[in-house]
């Protein structure tokens, strides 16, 4: 048995496993490497009878950029189907009461919204660059590529850490499976599907792995109030309130955890939304996703998933965090007739407690299950992040430019392999110096957002010097290091893993490193600004193919042939791209406004207590954000083009030969889930050669 401090001071045992290791190993290991398979035989489907071939590395990068609205929005909120979403707003429920999992998810819709604007500016002005990466050394030149390079890889390089700490804890918590062994195994399936598969890999496998969590979701969404020691909503406020007289929280009006008056969580709100923007921002696998979706597939599928997330943290943190709140004076909790420890609460364990409380062994098994698709969907998207910088930013850019597709794959497959490992073993020694979830969620905005405001200006700022792009986010870096070490000294008396961990140096750390840069890079700018001319970007030849005028890639001259049959369908066009930036800053102005200003502040300000009537209206509302959440990312991606292309893929295999956009072998391929304003005929058929405006 674990010795753990609780948080009452005194020495307590950790539970035992409700599962049995296997079950861990089972899941982890089994179920990881049958979806690799399966994916594997997928992607060999797909290349036989439409034609998508990973051999290719437009279509292994970008998935030939023609992915469709429906499935953008639903890998957009695969994307920040992180362990940590699953995980941390429980955590945070448990701190703070309900601000804690609101401001979580406040702080996540936001900056996908904004993404939407850097997104379809990127399609505009660089249509055929793969990485954020390739835009800034483009406009700057190969010095500031190295600085967002290293910076870039750091943030992915935290970013797995964050999951992996969090997603190894609560599987050895359920299973008593080593952590260290979950910790290696989990990238495992991840790098064979993505090995194989790609990006395109990366979208279908966030679909499923995103369907199947967000039912578990629904599914105790329901099951907490059919549970004999809750029953109704007003029986489960009750439960709450009490908890509010037991253990009143510091900081919070009156104590109680039914507020938005907490000081506590705001202030983590504010470390989260810094921290987000840098994750999202300095991600590249949030570009990769933009290049591959379709022109005016971009605006609405951010939009969309951004806004759709929201109601995931929200409602799972609410609904399982009181639970764990109300329940655990009764004897059917799993650590009564204690308290959670500080330990079990900062390993990410609210959730899953909550979860075998209500739900038994089953409950368990769904945490794992849920655990295990958050950290292998999410895990993908980053692999596929830093073998595109291996591949195109470090091999093909400084070691071969002249490149060919086989070689770009064979680095991109190197890259994979790598990170998959060096994360593990990064993750592990991040656990054996005591490193855990909560301390990772808190201080991941130091690391990660130096370079936020330098890669807006880079793609929204003409005037941007190259010198600020170049020494404003060092200098952020610093400043923020500085700041965060400086703080936890001032207040703590030490800098030590415990007080870098604590919300104050945290939050003051992480603002410096997110808004020091903007007075670095206007300064510099000032001394000798630069007037860019955005034509420039489509000078530079970045696509190892073709790109034809709807901006997708082209493999085949039978195009030619199709052409002369169809009429040519308009490509986006420069005033259309204008006008898909105007709908991109509004509903990124409105979700700010929405979900940190018009909301919440004026609950913070007046000092309100949740009633039960109010109580009850909140979580309802949380529960129909979060079905309303599943149904789209379940049900959209096959209505905007899904069943067109399983249909296709049916008169494949039956004919026994290639068909592309149902046609068969001499035509042109189609990309799956492709365009929905430039409409699929545009690729299937092709539009007539146009200059780029």
């Amino acid at each position: 048995m674990v010795e753990l401090q609780s948080r009452s001071g005194v020495t307590a045992t950790a539970i035992t496993p409700p599962l049995p290791q296997v079950v861990g190993y089972i899941i982890v290991v089994v179920v990881g490497l049958i979806i690799a398979l399966v994916m594997m035989v997928i992607t060999r489907v797909l290349n036989r009878t439409v034609g998508e071939d990973n051999k290719k590395t437009e279509m292994f990068m970008t998935a030939n950029r023609t992915v469709r609205t429906g499935l953008t929005s639903s890998a957009v909120v695969s994307s920040w189907l992180w362990t940590t979403a699953m995980l941390g707003p429980g955590l945070v429920g448990y701190t703070y009461g309900m601000a804690g999992p609101f401001w979580f998810a406040a702080g996540c819709s936001p900056m996908i919204v904004f993404f939407a604007l850097l997104g379809v500016s990127c399609k505009n002005k660089i249509p055929e660059a793969h990485t954020s990466l390739e835009v800034v050394r483009v406009r700057y030149g190969r010095v500031a590529h190295l600085v967002f390079m290293a910076l870039c890889l750091v943030n992915n390089i935290f970013a797995c850490a964050n999951m992996l700490l969090g997603a190894a804890a609560a599987i050895s918590a359920m299973t008593g499976m080593h952590v260290i062994a979950a910790t290696f195994l989990l990238p495992v399936g991840v790098s064979i599907y993505t090995f194989v598969g790609g990006i395109k890999a990366t979208f279908l496998t966030d679909y499923f792995h995103t369907v199947v969590i967000l039912i578990i979701a629904c599914y105790f969404s329901i099951k907490v109030f059919t549970y004999d020691q809750i029953g109704s909503v007003g029986n489960l406020y009750e439960l709450v309130k009490q908890a509010s007289i037991r253990n009143p929280v510091s900081g919070n009006e009156q104590g109680t955890y039914l507020t938005m008056t907490s000081k506590g969580a705001i202030l983590f709100g504010i470390i989260h939304i810094c921290s987000n923007f840098g994750l999202v921002i300095m991600d590249t696998s949030y570009f990769i996703k933009a290049f591959s979706a379709a022109p005016s597939s971009v605006v609405p599928g951010y939009t969309i998933g951004g806004i759709a997330y929201f109601g995931i943290p929200w409602a799972l943190g609410t609904l399982m965090s009181s639970v764990a709140l109300g329940l655990e004076n009764n004897p059917v909790f799993p650590t009564y007739p204690r308290r959670m420890t500080e330990t079990e609460v900062n390993a990410g364990l609210v959730l899953p407690y909550a979860a075998l409380t209500i739900a038994g062994k089953g409950g368990a098994a769904a945490i794992v299950l849920i655990t295990f698709m958050a950290v292998t969907s999410t895990l993908s998207a980053q692999v596929i992040a830093v073998s595109s910088i291996i591949s195109f930013d470090m091999y093909r850019e400084y070691f071969n430019k002249s490149a060919s597709d086989k070689q770009v794959i064979r680095w991109s497959h190197f890259g994979v392999v790598f990170f998959s490992l060096f994360a593990a073993g990064f993750s592990t020694m991040l656990h054996y110096v005591g490193i855990d979830l909560q301390w990772t969620l808190y201080m991941l905005g130091v690391v990660t957002c130096p370079g936020i405001f330098p890669m807006a200006f880079t793609i929204l700022w003409r005037r941007q010097s190259k010198a600020a792009a170049i020494l404003a986010p060092i200098l952020g870096f610093g400043t923020g290091l500085g700041v965060w070490l400086g703080t936890a000294q001032a207040f703590y008396g030490e800098v030590s893993v415990t007080s870098t961990g604590q919300v104050l140096p945290c939050v003051y750390g992480t603002v410096a490193s997110a808004f020091s840069p903007i007075p670095y890079s206007v300064i510099i700018t000032l001394l000798k600004p630069q007037n860019y001319d955005w034509s420039d970007f489509k000078k530079e030849h970045l696509a190892l193919e073709k790109l034809e005028s709807d901006l997708t890639t082209a493999h085949h001259d039978e195009r030619a042939a199709v052409r002369e049959e169809t009429a040519p369908i308009t490509p986006p066009t420069r005033n259309e791209f204008k006008r898909w930036g105007r709908i991109a800053a509004f509903w990124s102005a409105a979700t700010f406004l929405g979900h940190w200003v018009i909301w919440p502040l004026p609950m913070y300000g007046s000092h309100y207590v949740f009633e039960k009537g109010f109580f009850a209206a909140w979580v309802i509302v949380a529960i129909i954000w979060l079905w309303l959440t599943m149904l789209m990312a379940t049900f959209y991606p096959l209505i905007d083009g899904g069943i067109q292309q399983i249909g296709q893929i049916i008169r494949g295999l039956r004919q026994g030969a290639p068909i592309y956009g149902g046609k068969k072998s001499g035509d042109s391929p189609s990309s799956s889930f492709t365009e929905s304003g430039v409409d699929q005929a545009n690729v299937q058929n092709g539009a007539a050669p146009k200059s780029k405006e």
